[in-house]
C-alpha cells in the first residue's frame, strides 16, 4: 500500500507542490485516493501473501509433518479458503460504497487544490478556463509558472454569447500583490482581434464588422476573490462511472441506452425526411404495359437537361447524408464508449473479489510447489503472475471501450484466464506433484519409440508368468549362469531378478554370487540403464526434430499459397514440436552426463561443441554417441 500511496504522489505532485497547502488538505488528498489503490493492492497482497505462508511450510517441512499426521492441503487451507471468501465478499461492499465516496472527494479536492493558483490550474498545450477568458500556453517557466509563452486566448463579452474576441501575443507573465485580489497577466508583442456583434442581425452577416489591432504590451486584470476563497470541503455533485455504486450504474445504465436510442431513432427520421421516400410515389404514377419496374430507367422520363439537374440533386444529398453519418457515427460511438465504460465498471465491482478468490488459489499452492518461503522469489513469481493478470485487465479494458470486446467480458477475462492455472495448480499441489510434468505425455510417447531389443536390455519386457515360473524346477548352476550371462541369453531383467530370487529361497545370497563372479558390478548395470535412455530419449527428439522441419516448411508453403489458416495452424504445431524436441535433447544430454559419471569422462568440456552441432543435425550426434557409449559400456563390464 506505501509503494502504491508514493506512486500516486509523484503521478499528482505538480497539483499539490508549491501551492501552500495545509497537511491537513494533503492527509485528505492521501486518504481519498487510497480507496482506488485498495482494488490494485488486495489482490497482489493475497497473492503474494499465500506463496510467502505455504512456500515458508514447504521449506520448513511443515507440510511434511502435517501429511505425516493425516492433514491434507486442502485441510491446511480450509481456514484460510474460508477467510478469503469472506474477505472477497466484504471486498465488493468496499468497492460498492466506500470507492465510489472516496472518487467523488477526490475528484472535487483535486478541482478545489487547482483554483489556488490560477497559474498552476494552466497546463501546457491546452485551454484553460480562468474566470471569463480561456487561454492556452505552449510553455511555462518560471517558480510558480508565472512566465508564459506563446499565449492565445479567448475573451468572453458580457451579454453576448459566444467567444469573439481573440488575444494572441509571443510571450505573457503573471504579475501578482499578496495584499491584493486582482492578477495582471501582462502579454507582451501580440495581436488582437475583435468580432463587433451589432444589434442589426443583418449587418452582423453581411458586413462583418471586426477590430484588429497590435499592440507592444497589453494587460488584463483577473479577479481573484473567488480563487482565493476556497472551501476545501465543498462538493459539486459530478456524475462519473467511478463514482456510482451498482443501484447508480444500473439506473445510469437504463438512462444512457435509452438516449442512445432515441438518439438513433431521431436521426433515422431526420435522415428519412431529408431523402423524401415519403413524397415520392405521389409525384408520378407510371403505367406501362411493356415495362416493369425491374427494368425501368427513370431518367428517361425527364428531359436531359432535367435528368442532368436530378444526377446533380442525388449527388449532393448523397454527399450531405454521408457527412451527417460520418458525424452522427463519432457521436454514437461516444456514446457506446461511455455505457460499455459504466458496464465495466459495474462488473469491475464483482469482479474483483472472484480475482482475490483464484490468485488465492494460484498462490498457494504454487507456494507449496516451489517450496520457498520469504521475499526473495515468491516476490518475484507474485510480481510476474500479477502484472500478467493485470496487463491482461488492462488491454481488455481498453479494447471494450469501442466494443471491439464485449465489455463484461473485458471485467473478467483475466480472472477467467487465471482460472484453469489455479484449478491446475491446486490438483497438483494436492498430489503433492511437480509443478510441470512432461513425463506423463512423455512416458507414452518413449513405448511407442522403443525397440523391443531396449526393452529386454532394460527389463521392461513383459515376461509370462508361466515362462517365469519353470525357474523354481531348474537347479542351482543354472540359474547362476542365467543371473551372470542373462543378456546372452536373450532374457529380460526381471527373468534375472527372478532367478536371484530364487536362489535367495534356497540360501544363496548375494554376497556369494558376487564373490564367486556370478554378480555384475552395479555400476555396469546402472550404465546400461542410461544408456537405453539415451537412446528412447534421443529417438523421441529426433522424431520432434524431423517433425519440427516437416511443419516448418509445410506451413510457410501453405501461408504463401492462400492457406492461411491450415498453415498458421501448422506454425502451432512448429513451436509445440520444438519445445518438446528441447526439452527431450536436454534429457538425453543429461543421460549421457550421468552415463559418463562412471567412466570419470568430463562428458561437457569434451563434447560442447558436438552438442552445438547436434541441435540441427540429430541423426549423426545420436548414431556417433550411440557408439562411443557401447564402446565405454565393454571397459565398465
Amino acid at each position: 500500500m506505501m509503494i502504491f500511496l508514493l506512486q500516486s504522489v509523484w503521478v499528482y505532485i505538480s497539483e499539490l507542490a508549491g501551492k501552500e497547502l495545509e497537511i491537513e488538505i494533503i492527509l485528505k488528498f492521501l486518504l481519498y485516493v487510497s480507496p482506488r489503490i485498495v482494488v490494485l493492492v488486495l489482490p497482489l497482497t493475497i497473492l503474494l501473501a499465500s506463496i510467502m505462508v505455504f512456500g515458508g511450510f514447504s521449506e520448513n517441512y511443515e507440510f511434511a509433518a502435517m501429511k505425516s499426521t493425516g492433514i491434507s492441503l486442502q485441510r491446511a487451507m480450509k481456514s484460510l479458503s474460508i477467510f478469503i471468501v469472506l474477505l472477497a465478499v466484504l471486498s465488493f461492499f468496499f468497492a460498492n460504497s466506500v470507492i465510489p465516496s472516496a472518487e467523488f472527494n477526490f475528484f472535487n479536492l483535486r478541482r478545489n487544490i487547482a483554483k489556488v493558483k490560477p497559474a498552476m490550474a494552466i497546463a501546457e498545450g491546452q485551454f484553460n478556463q480562468l474566470n471569463d477568458i480561456n487561454i492556452k500556453v505552449a510553455e511555462k517557466s518560471g517558480d510558480n509558472g508565472e512566465y508564459l509563452k506563446d499565449v492565445i486566448i479567448h475573451q468572453k463579452k458580457s451579454g453576448v454569447n459566444g467567444n469573439y474576441t481573440v488575444i494572441k501575443s509571443n510571450t505573457g507573465e503573471f504579475i501578482s500583490n499578496e495584499t491584493s485580489n486582482v492578477l495582471q497577466l501582462v502579454l507582451i508583442n501580440g495581436n488582437y482581434y475583435d468580432e463587433v456583434q451589432p444589434s442589426d442581425y443583418s449587418k452582423r452577416t453581411k458586413n462583418k464588422p471586426q477590430v484588429k489591432s497590435k499592440f507592444e504590451k497589453y494587460i488584463i486584470n483577473i479577479d481573484l476573490s473567488e480563487f482565493n476563497d476556497i472551501d476545501f470541503e465543498s462538493q459539486d455533485k459530478v456524475t462519473k462511472h467511478t463514482m456510482l455504486n451498482v443501484i447508480d450504474l444500473n439506473t445510469a445504465l437504463d438512462s444512457l441506452n435509452k438516449s442512445k436510442s432515441l438518439m438513433i431513432t431521431n436521426f433515422t427520421k431526420t435522415m428519412l425526411q431529408r431523402s423524401n421516400q415519403p413524397s415520392l410515389n405521389k409525384n408520378y404514377k407510371i403505367s406501362t404495359k411493356d415495362t416493369t419496374s425491374e427494368n425501368l430507367d427513370l431518367l428517361k422520363l425527364f428531359e436531359e437537361r432535367k435528368a442532368i439537374q436530378l444526377i446533380e440533386v442525388a449527388l449532393n444529398s448523397v454527399k450531405t447524408a454521408k457527412k451527417d453519418l460520418k458525424i452522427r457515427s463519432k457521436t454514437i460511438l461516444l456514446s457506446q464508449v461511455n455505457i460499455n465504460k459504466h458496464i465495466v465498471a459495474l462488473h469491475d465491482k464483482f469482479a474483483l473479489g472472484l480475482s482475490c478468490i483464484i490468485l488465492f488459489f494460484v498462490g498457494a499452492p504454487l507456494g507449496a510447489l516451489i517450496r520457498k518461503g520469504g521475499i526473495g522469489l515468491p516476490l518475484v513469481i507474485a510480481i510476474l503472475i500479477f502484472l500478467t493478470y493485470h496487463f491482461i485487465s488492462i488491454f481488455a479494458k481498453n479494447s471494450s471501450e469501442d466494443s471491439s470486446m464485449d465489455p463484461v467480458l473485458a471485467s473478467w477475462l483475466s480472472s477467467l484466464i487465471l482460472l484453469p492455472f489455479s484449478i491446475y495448480l491446486t490438483n497438483r499441489a494436492t498430489k503433492d506433484r511437480a509443478l510441470i510434468d512432461f513425463d506423463s505425455i512423455l512416458i507414452p510417447l518413449k513405448d511407442i519409440v522403443t525397440s523391443s531389443s531396449d526393452k529386454e536390455l532394460s527389463g521392461k519386457l513383459s515376461m509370462s508368468d508361466e515362462k517365469i515360473s519353470e525357474l523354481t524346477v531348474i537347479d542351482n548352476t543354472q540359474l547362476k549362469e542365467i543371473i551372470k550371462e542373462y543378456r546372452k541369453l536373450g532374457h529380460s531383467l526381471k527373468y534375472r531378478n527372478s532367478a536371484l530370487q530364487t536362489l535367495k529361497l534356497r540360501g544363496i545370497s548375494e554376497l556369494e554370487l558376487r564373490m564367486s563372479g556370478y554378480l555384475t558390478k552395479p555400476s555396469y548395470e546402472a550404465a546400461i540403464m542410461l544408456y537405453i535412455d539415451f537412446k528412447v530419449n534421443s529417438k523421441l527428439a529426433l522424431v520432434f526434430n524431423l517433425l519440427t522441419i516437416f511443419t516448418s516448411l509445410s506451413g510457410s508453403i501453405l501461408n504463401n499459397n492462400g492457406f492461411g489458416s491450415v498453415g498458421r495452424i501448422l506454425v502451432g504445431m512448429t513451436i509445440i514440436s520444438i519445445i518438446f524436441y528441447l526439452i527431450v535433447f536436454l534429457k538425453s544430454i543429461k543421460n549421457q552426463l550421468d552415463f559418463y559419471e562412471f567412466t570419470h569422462i568430463n562428458f561437457m568440456k569434451k563434447s560442447l561443441i558436438k552438442i552445438f552441432f547436434g541441435l540441427p543435425l540429430l541423426y549423426f550426434y545420436r548414431r556417433y554417441f550411440i557408439r562411443k557409449m557401447e564402446e565405454e559400456l565393454l571397459k565398465i563390464s
